[in-house]
């Protein structure tokens, strides 16, 4: 028996950008393509553009399996093609018309149609596109066609969607950071290490050089080592319990640094061009980044310094080649760097930040990761 609908499908232009992303008060146009091979009664044809996050994972004890999950909506809007009067779905909204204005027939003749939509992006605060072990943030488009008697024919296909960020000079991706730490070393070794780090600012795009400077007193016995770790933490929070997962990202090594020495240490690690964006906005998904600062001291526990990073996409068609100079400590990308200035909110309001890790229980327990990564 041959089937009516032969195909049903949605596709988008293109973003104006080499990355092919899309971002706040961005317009994705598009098109649902149905074809048919004889006369086709339809109930509606529509599409949906919807931002959403989900997160699941399940824990297997004995026989029992306990099922973590939780849902965040960002926004959803519908356009309606075609609408039978008797349809009673979203029966307040008007079909929208074809290019003659005129709204079209819920009889669809044998062929090829073409629909074209426009949907725009709200202004308001979301966090960008994330895939992860245990959830997601996707940004969709889909098309469906529903039928009497008939199961409902789908097509979905996913934009990319990048958040802009606020680079004005008060906000807290310029923010400068600097700690200090001291340790009394014993046993073994005799003295005391002390080490004073500086970062110029709190976030960096792909592909940009992170500069660390760092005033190390070595008043021991042997000589140390400074050492870097960029790693990555992905948490995901579902019924009271975070789900945690750490990976290094770069590991650097810096020269000795004789005992009963002083110097001044620069460092320059370079942002990997396709590292993956922080996620902050999200009350259930985190994607963070840490830079961990450490001496390595023979015979002793190592003092560290961690300090809390981001990583921001790269402006568009630009080209990071060689890191900044050591010597050049004035951030290389102007503040409002290719962001058009803020909007009001098009629709619901903005998104508070994500709870404190405190509120919630963890899973897997901590001490399962060890020290390293907090």
């Amino acid at each position: 028996m041959c089937s009516t609908v032969k195909s049903l499908s949605v596709s988008y232009e293109p973003a104006a950008n080499l990355n092919n992303t899309f971002s706040n008060g961005d317009w994705v146009s598009g098109q649902v393509t149905l074809e048919l091979l004889k006369d086709c009664q339809v109930e509606s044809l529509s599409v949906e553009f919807k931002g959403k996050a989900d997160v699941l994972w399940t824990v297997h004890t004995g026989n029992t399996t306990i099922v973590y999950s939780s849902k965040e909506k960002y926004f959803s809007t519908k356009h309606h093609f075609i609408r039978d009067p008797s349809h009673k779905e979203d029966h307040d909204e008007t079909p929208m018309a074809n290019q003659h204005g005129e709204t079209n027939s819920s009889v669809v003749a044998p062929g090829c149609h073409v629909y074209p939509f426009r949907f725009q992006i709200p202004f308001h605060d979301m966090p960008s596109s994330f895939t992860g072990s245990y959830g997601k943030i996707v940004y969709s488009l889909k098309a469906v066609l529903s039928r009497s008697m008939r199961i409902n024919k789908k097509d979905s296909t996913k934009i990319n969607f990048i958040a802009k960020e606020d680079l004005s000079s008060g906000s807290m991706l310029m923010e400068p950071q600097r700690e200090s730490k001291e340790k009394k070393l014993k046993l073994l070794n005799s003295g005391k290490v002390t080490m004073d780090v500086n970062l110029e600012k709190t976030g960096f795009f792909q592909g940009e050089g992170l500069k660390v400077v760092a005033y190390i007193v070595n008043n021991s016995s042997r000589e140390i080592k400074p050492k870097y770790t960029v790693y990555r933490k992905h948490s995901f929070f579902a019924n009271g319990t975070r789900n945690v997962h750490t990976k290094d990202l770069i590991k650097e090594v810096g020269e000795p640094i004789p005992a009963s020495t002083s110097q001044k240490v620069t460092k320059v690690i370079s942002i990997p061009h396709d590292a993956e964006p922080s996620i902050l906005t999200c009350s259930i998904i985190k994607a963070e980044y840490r830079l961990r600062v450490y001496l390595d001291v023979k015979y002793a526990s190592d003092p560290e310094i961690k300090f809390p990073i981001v990583f921001l996409r790269a402006h568009q068609g630009s080209s990071f080649a060689p890191p900044p100079a050591a010597s050049d400590f004035e951030c290389p990308y102007p503040p409002a760097w290719g962001f058009s200035p803020a909007q009001p909110p098009a629709t619901g309001q903005p998104m508070g930040p994500p709870p404190s890790y405190e509120a919630h229980g963890f899973y897997p327990h901590p001490s399962n990761f060890g020290n390293t990564h907090q």
